[in-house]
């Protein structure tokens, strides 16, 4: 999609704020990429792990306040 000349030149607030943000804070980015990978990158699920954790659970009753 080509626009004339005059919108090429165009940058809005938005991205100007967020190249002046980058400029002062050169760590920025890679404090991002911390925090993300803090909140959200899982470590990988050991599946003998997840299969002797089930088998190990001990089945609860249907209605946990009932004494038999």
């Amino acid at each position: 999609m080509n626009f004339t000349k005059h919108f090429q030149l165009y940058e809005s607030e938005a991205t100007k704020f967020i190249a002046e943000l980058k400029r002062k804070n050169p760590q920025l980015e890679e404090e991002q990429r911390a925090g993300r990978a803090l909140l959200w990158d899982k470590t990988p699920i050991n599946m003998d792990n997840t299969e002797r954790d089930a088998a190990s659970r001990v089945k609860q009753q249907p209605y946990v306040y009932q004494n038999k």
